[in-house]
């Protein structure tokens, strides 16, 4: 799980020092002010880490990537020619990552499932960028690579009390920097004698980028008819389209989730149908193969108790837009982070508000962790409620941010939560000026008033 995020120079953000990432973050704010950027970076960083190309030190997208950034100066705060972009995150591991010592194999090194990592990312002003230092940590101990006096070349350092990097015999060659922006260059380890163990911390980074899943704003239209051949889709693609072929896909597997002690386990299936119940948009829910051996498919809906079943294009818009939303949820691995981009488009109040509740179940039931760009006051007030229970979820498990623009430069305000759910602070304009609107119209309506009296 994601613990913080640094990041300096990228798009509207002059800076940001260690924002803190809970298991569930929502990001609030105007438009324009910087919310979708922040979603964006980390998604430049996981294209990154899943790009073939070992030259690219950042990958800024095209058109089958997850975010297509388009070139450097477009991504540089105020549209800089030669930026210098930092990158800083802090997660967590499920399991304890445990590195030997290299000289002696029969005691630990460092140990701990704190992990950190940090680099400086430096454009020369035609596109080229270049990676001068970056810093690997795990627990309190650091291992980094940075350019050295020498020319064209880069040193390993540690802050480790007693172990030393060893380069081997031969020749002094120059050290290369780093592949793509946090890789180390298999000539680091080749040239040192106990540089091995820097493949796991830098293998456990990709792992936790290559755990995010992301789904936008903007969702497909339902069908009438979906095929599937047997795939085993890796995500729901930006717009939800691979949403029924994730469900097929995890039935054919037969998978069943957990729901906690004492209650039954369900299907990916049965758990969407659950929810679509639960939000009140349908009453059944299920995806039947038109004919067998066809690899076509149609989602059968019946819109209450009672009432004729329809295919999916045949109610409401909402049930196909929050689809995707609810199939992620409980198909993303466990522990994966899961990026929402705007998942309440075109959901009636009362659902956004049921958002909240299907968020704090997946993070529960399948420990994802949920970081959602949102303008819904609906879904925000049913976070606060749950908060204020003390049930579900506490105030440490939710991180709320409200964002702006300042002097050009985007602003980050994190609210602080009582352990009521009350905001300690309310930003100005939060979510526009409601009460200013209602007093505008009673003034309205006595002015009416009194001059229909007359």
């Amino acid at each position: 799980m994601l613990t913080s995020l640094s990041l300096a120079n990228f798009k509207a953000w002059r800076t940001i020092d260690k924002m803190r990432l809970a298991p569930i973050t929502a990001l609030f704010g105007t438009n324009s002010s910087g919310k979708s950027s922040i979603l964006q970076f980390l998604l430049m960083l996981k294209q990154t880490a899943d790009s073939s190309d070992r030259s690219v030190v950042l990958h800024l997208g095209d058109d089958k990537s997850p975010v297509n950034l388009g070139t450097v100066s477009d991504v540089a705060h105020a549209h800089s020619e030669s930026p210098a972009f930092n990158v800083g995150v802090e997660w967590m591991t499920a399991k304890t990552l445990d590195i030997k010592d290299p000289d002696t194999q029969n005691k630990s090194l460092c140990r701990s499932d704190k992990l950190s990592f940090s680099s400086r990312v430096v454009a020369n002003g035609g596109g080229k960028l270049t990676v001068p230092e970056m810093t690997y940590g795990l627990g309190g101990t650091t291992f980094g690579l940075s350019k050295s006096d020498a020319k064209d070349g880069y040193q390993l350092s540690t802050n480790h009390a007693t172990f030393k990097f060893k380069r081997a015999e031969g020749r002094k060659w120059p050290i290369p920097g780093p592949v793509k922006f946090y890789g180390f260059a298999d000539e680091v380890r080749t040239y040192h004698q106990n540089a091995g163990f820097l493949s796991e911390m830098e293998l456990a980074f990709e792992k936790m980028l290559r755990g995010v899943y992301y789904l936008g704003p903007l969702r497909d239209y339902p069908k009438r008819e979906y095929t599937w051949a047997g795939g085993d889709p890796a995500d729901m693609g930006r717009r939800g389209e691979y949403a029924v072929a994730a469900i097929l896909a995890a039935r054919e597997r037969g998978e069943k989730i957990s729901r906690g002690k004492g209650k039954p386990k369900y299907s990916l299936e049965q758990y969407v149908a659950h929810w679509l119940k639960e939000l009140n948009l349908i009453d059944e829910f299920r995806v039947e193969e038109i004919k067998k051996g066809t690899n076509l498919y149609r989602v059968h809906v019946r819109r209450s108790r009672g009432s004729s079943e329809v295919l999916i294009t045949d109610v409401g818009f909402g049930v196909s837009q929050v689809l995707p939303v609810l199939v992620l949820c409980y198909y993303a691995p466990e522990g994966s982070t899961i990026l929402f981009e705007q998942p309440e488009i075109h959901l009636h109040p009362s659902v956004q508000r049921g958002l909240a509740d299907v968020f704090i179940d997946a993070m529960k039931v399948r420990k994802v962790q949920i970081i959602v760009e949102s303008h819904s006051e609906d879904f925000l007030r049913r976070l606060q409620r749950r908060v204020a229970e003390a049930q579900e979820i506490d105030g440490k498990q939710a991180a709320i941010y409200f964002c702006d623009i300042e002097n050009g430069s985007g602003r980050l305000t994190e609210l602080q939560l009582d352990t009521y759910g009350n905001f300690l602070a309310w930003p100005k304009d939060f979510f526009g000026d409601p009460m200013g609107d209602i007093a505008a119209m009673q003034a309205a309506v006595m002015k009416r008033k009194g001059i229909a009296e007359e």
